[in-house]
């Protein structure tokens, strides 16, 4: 049988932060975008600002009214990729299936491993104390045969603990569990299950497996299978091109967007942001997009698609968006937030003999030209000229003050919410 780790770095974002300034030990501590404006929401917090209410999503204004004392960190998402790193190059020393799930999540496979005489609860343990005695970092470790189970364990006791999940044992720790805490569950699925009376993961693994297609289409027998313990997927061996699986950037604007030139104005913005990471992370073409908007009554849209031709220029990647945009929102309500991300990332050698070849390496050229200016001088020394006409948006340091993506932690995959 297999033996499969799931790794979660313990509040990470706001555990680094507190390990780089000792004067934040034991207070609570919260880590968001920039602070001016609406930009401030909760994007991390420490189990200390955790007990006190503080959730990931709050406005920072929601936050210190409820917590007065709450410090505030701005993200520093190079710092995250640094001990992100560090912690996963102790991983690699056990096997080369490390198959990371965002920036602080990883799958391991360990079922060929001896040491311990195969013992996977002792490797976990011995993994789990060299993270906290070497970097500094604590992590939840969950034990099991299959990805799904393993991940279930290591959100089950937090924070630095190892949980785990057998064959033998499974009925007993997952059934009693919410059906939304199973992997790639959302909460449309979550919504739909609830309507069939299905509220925890033990009452899906014994509902009418026709049912849930009849409801959730061939996604009901994929969710019935896991919540059976039937999950056959594979860690992936590492290799550095898999180390994300989508790079995307994402911002809440001061006000409530209410026309389509300031969404616009915005998808180009992070479109930018999001091309000069790619370039930062090693690559050069990525076949599809996503979009998110967040709506003024907080409801959330995620629509994806497939471009035509694989692409790194920022100029397309909004284009793609803004389709989404124009085909998914009919303006009932107003935009206060949108995200953009790109993923399905292809080799850098494969050429797409359908592209006018020389148009594109001008494209290219120009916007390498750009990125290089605003590395020597700052993003706001250049812009487009739609971008100029709001202070707001040219002020914008988009790609550094909002710097958390979508590196490849999308858990409710194939789910419109």
């Amino acid at each position: 049988m297999r033996k499969i780790l799931h790794i979660d770095l313990n509040s990470f974002y706001a555990s680094v932060e507190c390990l780089l300034d000792e004067s934040l030990f034991g207070k609570p501590v919260a880590v968001s975008g920039a602070v001016s404006d609406r930009h401030g929401v909760v994007l991390a917090k420490n189990q200390q600002a955790k007990v006190l209410g503080i959730k990931t999503g709050m406005t920072v204004y929601q936050a210190k009214k409820l917590v007065p004392d709450l410090i505030i960190r701005e993200t520093h998402h190079d710092l995250y990729m640094k001990y992100s790193k560090v912690v996963k190059n102790i991983f690699y020393e056990y096997t080369d299936y490390v198959e990371s799930f965002g920036i602080d999540e990883a799958w391991l496979d360990v079922t060929s491993s001896r040491k311990y005489g195969g013992d996977a609860y002792k490797l976990a343990e011995e993994i789990r104390n060299r993270v906290k005695d070497e970097v500094g970092l604590t992590v939840s470790i969950g034990v099991s045969f299959n990805k799904v189970f393993a991940k279930l364990g290591s959100d089950m006791k937090k924070p630095d603990a190892v949980t785990v999940i057998s064959y033998e044992n499974f009925r007993e720790k997952i059934f009693p569990i919410p059906v939304e805490n199973l992997l790639y569950v959302g909460r449309a699925t979550k919504e739909k299950l609830n309507k069939l009376n299905i509220h925890t993961i033990g009452e899906l693994a014994v509902a009418d497996e026709n049912l849930l297609n009849a409801h959730l289409g061939k996604w009901g027998s994929v969710i019935y299978a896991y919540a059976n313990g039937h999950d056959y997927s594979e860690v992936k061996k590492y290799t550095e091109k898999d180390e994300y699986k989508s790079i995307g950037n994402s911002i809440t604007f001061y006000r409530d967007l209410d026309n389509e030139l300031d969404v616009e104005t915005l998808i180009i913005l992070l479109s930018e942001s999001v091309c000069s990471r790619m370039k930062d992370y090693g690559y050069k073409h990525a076949r599809s997009v996503t979009l998110t908007i967040t709506t003024s009554l907080l409801n959330s849209i995620v629509r994806m698609k497939k471009i035509k031709h694989p692409t790194c220029i920022s100029g397309e990647i909004a284009d793609a968006a803004m389709s989404l945009f124009k085909a998914n929102f009919d303006w009932g309500t107003n935009v206060r937030g949108l995200g953009v991300a790109v993923s399905d990332f292809k080799a850098d050698d494969q050429l797409d003999f359908y592209v006018d070849l020389e148009k594109k390496s001008k494209k290219e050229s120009l916007e390498n030209t750009v990125e290089n200016l605003r590395k020597r001088f700052g993003r706001t020394v250049i812009n487009k000229a739609v971008v100029l006409r709001d202070e707001k948006f040219a002020g914008l340091d988009i790609k550094d003050s909002h710097s958390l993506g979508s590196l490849g932690k999308n858990k409710n995959t194939g789910e419109d919410n």
